[in-house]
């Protein structure tokens, strides 16, 4: 392995999370488990290691241990390697002293010095809470196609839901001609997902000059972007149109969960030819008894099914007991459903426990202004007691469990 990559990737994960709530109260929004048996940031890790790519720096801030440790050697995604692989990269003491990353464009200016060793041609600057499959060497090939100084990874999106993103207008080319920030009444449904592919000697010179800038927030979207488009820079869109979701809320989360559920959701987590990789812990097969019933669902190792489970996805070591129901639901792992317990449209965080005969959630349907609904949450290492009631938008975590 080359000591001078041509493309290496920068994975911004330092992220609070603050809209995933009592969920990442204790953890970074990359490292809250997805889809039975991965975490958030395996995909742009592995989408890396797909695309050759073998050099990453993984930024981190907020709540960062669980989510180092899970990274490690970097060895579940054949990245402890001698030369490259990936490092964890914090903030850190410097000559002029020591500075919390402010935003994303500061985040990569306080770590040019890591870049610069690696010497590449290419940076890819990706986001850590994205779930998506991508061949980031396609991108790469059709930046130094344009030849261009940066390249954003395009989605077209519902033009009802195009207000909540960054939008881009672009010419027949694919050229971009003019940006839109959420705008209340937008002329795009081109969205940016985030995913950026910069040639090496013009990110740096634009990092440099934002951070000089007092006016900046230090942010891509928001400010060193916008500069190198008004400076005149080749900047091109790139088309995709496979998955991808932003996690960033409570809803998005478990609406990602169960997609894993849907036949006609682009989302194949058992194509060998693009293998999204994980750490898993070594654990023996799920049981399901006789009596048990379930349908649609994900259920990972270690699991004790006694009950019903329909249309939800299940991590390791739950145990869901006879005569207990799980349904449209995401249970993390370590969880107890006790007999004669109903989860409904909810998620429940690592280690809780729903005592027999509580009721966790509600079926929109059943309720009589449907805007009063939403996914209900029992935070981790929470007992919901017996007959107990958690109403949906509910977030129970060990603050309001002990009211």
């Amino acid at each position: 392995m080359s000591r001078n990559p041509e493309c290496i990737a920068m994975l911004l994960a330092g992220g609070q999370g603050s809209r995933l709530g009592i969920l990442t109260k204790h953890i970074a929004k990359p490292a809250v488990p997805y889809g039975g048996k991965y975490r958030i940031i395996d995909f742009p890790l592995s989408n890396c290691v797909n695309s050759g790519i073998y050099t990453v720096g993984v930024l981190t801030q907020y709540q960062p241990l669980e989510l180092n440790d899970y990274i490690g050697n970097g060895q579940p995604w054949d990245l402890d390697r001698e030369n490259g692989g990936v490092h964890i990269l914090s903030p850190y003491q410097q000559i002029q002293g020591t500075e919390w990353y402010k935003n994303t464009a500061n985040a990569i200016f306080q770590n040019i010095n890591f870049i610069d060793r690696y010497n590449p041609k290419y940076v890819a600057i990706l986001s850590g809470d994205h779930i998506y499959k991508m061949d980031y060497s396609k991108m790469l090939a059709y930046h130094k196609e344009k030849d261009a100084a940066c390249t954003i990874a395009m989605l077209e999106v519902p033009w009802e839901e195009a207000p909540r993103f960054g939008l881009m207008l672009v010419d027949d080319d694919n050229a971009i001609v003019e940006f839109e920030e959420k705008p209340k009444h937008p002329r795009s449904n081109k969205a940016s997902m985030g995913v950026y592919m910069f040639t090496w000697e013009k990110l740096r010179r634009y990092l440099l000059e934002d951070e000089a800038n007092p006016a900046s927030s230090n942010d891509f979207g928001h400010d060193l972007i916008p500069a190198m488009h008004a400076a005149g820079e080749r900047m091109f869109a790139y088309p995709f149109d496979g998955y991808w979701k932003d996690v960033g809320t409570i809803d998005s989360l478990w609406e990602a969960n169960l997609d894993l559920l849907d036949p006609k959701v682009d989302l194949d987590l058992t194509d060998t030819s693009w293998k999204i990789y994980s750490r898993n812990p070594s654990l023996p097969p799920h049981y399901v008894s006789a009596d048990a019933a379930v349908q649609n669902s994900l259920i990972a190792g270690g699991c004790d099914i006694e009950g019903e489970v329909d249309f939800s996805v299940l991590f390791s070591d739950v145990v869901v007991e006879k005569g207990a129901t799980v349904r449209d639901s995401i249970i993390m792992p370590g969880v107890t459903v006790r007999s004669g317990a109903l989860v409904q449209y909810a998620i429940v965080a690592e280690n809780a426990v729903i005592e027999a005969g509580a009721v966790v959630g509600k079926r929109p349907e059943d309720m009589q202004d449907r805007s009063d609904w939403g996914v209900a949450v029992v935070g981790e290492n929470i007992t919901i007691g017996e007959g107990a009631v958690v109403a949906p938008k509910a977030m129970i975590d060990a603050d309001v469990a002990a009211q």
